[in-house]
């Protein structure tokens, strides 16, 4: 079974699958679905579509040179038909697909080297010129735990939270303050509780 290449993505093109145009000049031309088929009618450039095979080479996303892929080569060359050799074949195809796909792997760690670094370079100088847009504390809140006895480094640790993302519970911005009455030895005291605390069991 020979499994062609699309001619304009390269995704294999098994058979009875896909599209075949056959030129006046006599070359034949095998698709793998509609979309590549239609682009191919458009004369579009296969280079410079992201999602082509041509793209990823010509851009380093894939390999370009390796041994591994001059085993993938058509070879028009008639062979008697041997046994042996059929095996040995079958054998040598699934090694040099392990191979190759290994070898993939690795060029693949090595093209995402260091991108974790970058992308935190990239927040920390994104985060350093828009300092001004940060979450800060408001002067009513400041003004609050100051008059709870807090000084600048519980204020300091407060703006921190803040910057970190972790949302601070605020009692005067909370949620609704509601009464409960609670009953102690037949007196009846009221007391103020925010929504999401426990109810108080009468």
């Amino acid at each position: 079974m020979r499994v062609d290449p699309c001619f304009f993505c390269g995704r294999p093109s098994y058979p009875s699958k896909g599209i075949t145009f056959n030129r006046n000049d006599g070359r034949s031309f095998r698709f793998c679905r509609s979309k590549c088929h239609a682009n191919f009618k458009l004369k579009r450039n296969p280079r410079k579509l992201k999602w082509t095979k041509a793209f990823r080479k010509a851009a380093g996303k894939e390999l370009t040179v390796d041994s591994t892929l001059a085993f993938g080569a058509r070879r028009n060359i008639p062979i008697r038909y041997d046994r042996d050799l059929v095996q040995k074949t079958l054998k040598a195809m699934e090694r040099v697909s392990e191979i190759r796909a290994r070898r993939e792997r690795v060029f693949y760690k090595n093209r995402m080297k260091g991108n974790k670094a970058r992308e935190l370079a990239r927040a920390r100088r994104l985060v350093a010129e828009n300092e001004h847009l940060l979450p800060r504390l408001r002067g009513s809140e400041k003004k609050r735990m100051v008059e709870m006895g807090a000084d600048e480094e519980d204020l300091e640790l407060e703006e921190a939270r803040l910057r970190d993302g972790k949302k601070a519970v605020s009692r005067a911005f909370g949620g609704e303050q509601k009464r409960l009455k609670v009953r102690i030895d037949d007196d009846v005291e009221d007391m103020e509780a925010g929504v999401d605390e426990m109810d108080v069991e009468e």
